[in-house]
Order: C-alpha cells, then structure tokens, then sequence
C-alpha cells in the first residue's frame, strides 16, 4: 500500500508538454509540491479548512481569476445555448456574486470558506471532480480545490451535486471534504462515469489520458456529448504531444472527438501557472458533433489499455485484481 501511494501521483498528470509550449507551461508533477515548508506535514481539518480560505482571498483578487472566468463564460453561454436554457440565465449567475472576499467574516465559522453558503437559484449543472490531488499538504492541490469551490459558488450548483474523488485521498482529505459538502465517491470509476442526461462539467485538471477516454466511452452519443463541459487538460495539447498512431490505438475516443469539440485555454500567469498550466475547458456542439461518421459513433469497445505503456490512471482493483500499473 505505501509502495502504490508513493508512486501514484505518477498516475494522474498529463502525458507531457505541449510541443509548442516552453517547459515553463507544462503540466506540473506533484512531486513538486514538498519545495513548500507547508508540504512537510499533514495538518488537522481546521488548519487545512484555514488554508483553503486563505487561497480563497488569495485567487479571488487575481488577475488569473477574473480571466479564467470570461473563459468560462464564453463556454457555458454557449452551451447553456445549447441546451436551450432562458437566454440571460448565465449572466444572472455569474452577476450574483462579486469578485472579491466582500463578505462579513465576523458570520463566517472558523472552518468555513467565506461565501461558501450557496443561494437557492437554479441549478443548471451537476459536477464532477476527479483526481484533484493530497490538498492538504500540497500548495497546487489545494489551488485547484478552492478554484472548484469558487466555480460552484459561481455557477449556482450546490455543493451536493458535485462529486469528488482521488484514489489519494487520505482520511483527513475525506473528512474536509465532508466538512464542505461536497460528495465524496467511495468508489474509483476510473473516469467511467455516465451523465445519465444531466448536464454535468467534469473538473478534471491533469489527470492522466486514460481518464479522459474512458469519460467519452461511457457517453458515447451525440446526446450525452452536447451536454457535457470539461474542464481539464488540453485535447489540442493530446493531439500534439502524443504520436496519431498511439491516439488512435490506446485512446480511440479522444482521437475521434477532436473534430467534435471547442475548446478555449485558460489563461497564464506566473501566480498560477503550475497549478493551471495546459488547462482548457471544451464542450461539444451538436453542429459538429452530427458531422461525424455513422461508423465514429457505432465504434463503442470498451478501453482495456492491455498493451498501452505508462498508463497514467489507478485502475480500480477491486473490479479489475489483474491490473498491475
């Protein structure tokens, strides 16, 4: 068991750097993190819950926030367009709050994120967060955690509907995160996960490859497709880093939907560049996904990655005891 935590933060980045990006822009290792004097232990729940808070103030005044919010914004409006959501419902959403820590911290408990407590508006998304990372002793987990609870304070969606899981997690992690409210998956999907018609955005930053294709098999329709958002590492950085013959063999999915989505890059800055570095958020327009063969969507194997090299997920063991990554 120590021998797999200790070589599983290996499993959940990204496959490389883009081959038009410098090195500078590369998804991060988690192995980094120790450099912080924070990384050096894992504190009680009450000091991780201060620390988020503490980024929290932090993100909120950046310039990396309020541009990754048009970002986000361009995105969701047009798919809520596409959804046929009430013209003006977005702008509604993202206007109920301001961009900054305006609240009175004097109602706010000790173990809570200011602005934490959502309104009653109208959900219009559920989410998904996968392989977010030891955020209590690592400085960019932790990041990537306030940056979700800052999104779903944003776009109305309850913490409840939003379901986290890392096969990292420690116990301390599981209880924070209970503490939040958000849901804690007890069960490692490997990605495979269904939306079951419901738009859902799925906050996936460097996760390995395999979580990705493994996303588009289990919601692998025209239907499904348009209703999903994700928010994770680049497909244009996929298609250029790795090799077309190794896309199309190990993540069939990815190499079919290219033609498929729209995505947008997130903004760089030097505040947040190793914890958003190669990040985009895609979504799937009808228009273009109608356009691909009959013979792309018939196409519906189940990924095995029997001879895939340097398989980047955890496999679930208990329904898969062969795999040995």
């Amino acid at each position: 068991m120590a021998a797999a935590a200790a070589a599983a933060p290996e499993s959940w980045q990204a496959a490389g750097p883009r081959k038009r990006r410098s090195a500078a822009r590369r998804p991060r290792r988690r192995q980094a993190a120790p450099r912080y004097p924070e990384a050096e232990f894992e504190a009680d729940s009450g000091v991780v819950l201060r620390r988020i808070s503490d980024a929290e103030k932090d993100l909120l005044i950046s310039d990396f926030w309020s541009s990754a919010l048009e970002t986000i914004n361009k995105c969701l409006t047009k798919h809520l367009e596409q959804l046929k959501a009430p013209v003006g419902t977005l702008s509604d959403t993202f206007g109920n709050l301001h961009l900054d820590s305006s609240s009175d911290e004097s109602d706010v408990a000790p173990d809570s994120i200011p602005g934490g407590t959502l309104g009653t508006g109208t959900c219009l998304w559920k989410c998904v967060c996968y392989g977010i990372g030891n955020f209590a002793t690592c400085i960019i987990a932790r990041n990537q955690l306030t940056f979700l609870l800052l999104l779903l304070e944003k776009c109305q969606i309850p913490r409840s509907h939003c379901w986290v899981y890392d096969p990292l997690f420690s116990q301390l992690e599981i209880d924070v995160l209970n503490t939040l409210g958000v849901t804690v998956l007890s069960e490692n999907e490997e990605g495979k996960r269904s939306i079951r018609g419901e738009a859902t955005i799925f906050y996936m930053l460097h996760c390995g490859t395999a979580l990705y294709n493994n996303l588009l098999w289990s919601n692998w329709s025209v239907d499904a497709l348009s209703k999903m958002v994700i928010l994770g590492n680049s497909f244009k950085g996929l298609e250029e880093r790795l090799l077309a013959r190794i896309l199309q063999k190990n993540y069939p999915y990815i190499a079919k939907i290219l033609k498929g989505l729209e995505e947008l890059e997130f903004p760089q800055t030097s505040q947040y560049m190793d914890m958003f570095n190669d990040t985009s958020i895609h979504w799937f327009p009808v228009q273009k996904l109608e356009q691909l063969s009959t013979d792309t969507w018939e196409f519906r194997e189940e990924p095995d990655y029997q001879d895939c090299e340097d398989l980047e997920i955890i496999r679930n063991k208990t329904e898969d005891p062969s795999a040995t990554d």
